[in-house]
């Protein structure tokens, strides 16, 4: 029997029998099952989880009860009691039904795409601001998972014409969470009053403000370290850094532009990190020009692409954009040779690396030419 008692994805310690379960949907916006998957193991051992069974499927259509289809679920029920799984996590983000579904089915403890990312920023954040956004997305989060569960206490012990106690459970839940939310709302505010008087100041500088964003791991936070030596944590792994870095660029005969490193976008962005994170993308409506690096060594950089534009609409930004195409120097030249013709499309684009300056040269001499001072 699985137990359901943990909060939080297991780590090392008291590590029970874990199963991650991998499904490639008719949704998934990373076109190539097999790098969606990667990414999925990406995010796991980012977390530094231990796993002891791997699934992978591919699935026609969605249960909106269940997620899986008849078919596939009794597949996993098998799968997991032959293995004795006690705990799944899931490459996509579950409803709570159907989470909740799935626990009943399997006797295990789930976890979703959205609790992985969840835990992924919550290690990741470094500053106040940051670790008062992720808390505000993981109240939302267990709020409805928890308001659902009331529901079902009402069905079970309410009465005709009365109010059950599984209501009453319900309102507690709700008054809890608001409560919550209220007090980290505050936090935030107050923070955010910092960062207004930081904008201000910017904007009577009248310098430039570039902002870099990108997927995660497309090598943001390197190339603001190569431009203007800032110090920022730039690590091989998802979501390395969470908290707006800004810079001075200096180019030549002194003209200056302040530049910013921002949150790295993924596929399916859990919506309850796009709302808390909300006032730190805010900054990206006062960019004068968005520069987004591409890493061009993953073999799904053109739908990573599409994932930045598409939560670029979801925050309504329409701004002037460069293509940065970095880690070049990954390539074999028989792949560099193919690029001119691949990335014609996108206009203007400009090739680097980060390993050293000369790297990045192609995207100095472009920020020099712009009408930006």
């Amino acid at each position: 029997m699985a137990s359901k008692k943990k909060e939080s994805i297991s780590t090392t310690e008291m590590h029970p029998k874990t199963l991650i379960f991998g499904a490639y949907t008719p949704h998934n916006k990373i076109k190539s099952q097999d790098h969606y998957f990667d990414e999925f193991l990406s995010l796991v051992e980012t977390l530094g989880l231990e796993y002891d069974e791997s699934y992978f499927t591919k699935l026609r259509s969605i249960d909106k009860n269940n997620f899986l289809t008849k078919g596939k679920m009794q597949e996993l029920v098998d799968f997991c009691y032959e293995h004795d799984i006690e705990e799944i996590i899931f490459s996509e983000i579950l409803s709570p039904l159907q989470e909740r579904n799935l626990e009943d089915a399997t006797e295990c403890r789930i976890f979703d795409r959205e609790q992985l990312i969840l835990e992924i920023f919550r290690e990741a954040a470094q500053s106040a601001e940051g670790k008062i956004q992720v808390e505000m997305a993981e109240l939302q989060f267990k709020k409805t998972r928890l308001i659902g569960k009331g529901k079902e206490y009402a069905q079970q012990a309410g009465y005709i014409g009365t109010r059950g106690p599984g209501e009453t459970v319900t309102e507690q839940i709700r008054r809890h969470f608001a409560e919550k939310m209220r007090q980290a709302q505050k936090k935030l505010k107050t923070l955010q009053k910092s960062r207004e008087i930081q904008r201000k100041q910017r904007l009577k500088s009248n310098m430039p403000f570039l902002c870099i964003i990108g997927y995660t791991n497309a090598g943001k936070s390197s190339l603001l370290n190569r431009l203007t030596k800032g110090g920022v944590l730039a690590e091989d792994k998802l979501f390395a850094t969470l908290d707006t870095t800004t810079r001075e660029l200096f180019l030549e005969h002194g003209k200056k532009a302040l530049i910013s490193d921002t949150v790295g976008f993924i596929s399916q962005l859990p919506h309850t990190l796009i709302e808390a994170f909300q006032s730190t993308l805010d900054e990206l409506k006062y960019a004068d020009l968005l520069i987004h690096v591409i890493d061009i060594s993953n073999p799904a950089w053109e739908d990573q692409i599409e994932v930045v534009h598409k939560t670029l609409d979801e925050i309504d930004i329409d701004k002037p954009m460069v293509y940065v195409f970095n880690k070049i120097d990954m390539l074999t030249q028989d792949e560099r040779d193919k690029l001119d013709i691949e990335l014609l499309e996108f206009q203007p684009h400009v090739i680097i690396h980060t390993q050293d300056k000369q790297g990045v040269q192609e995207l100095v001499s472009y920020l020099k030419k712009q009408k930006l001072w």
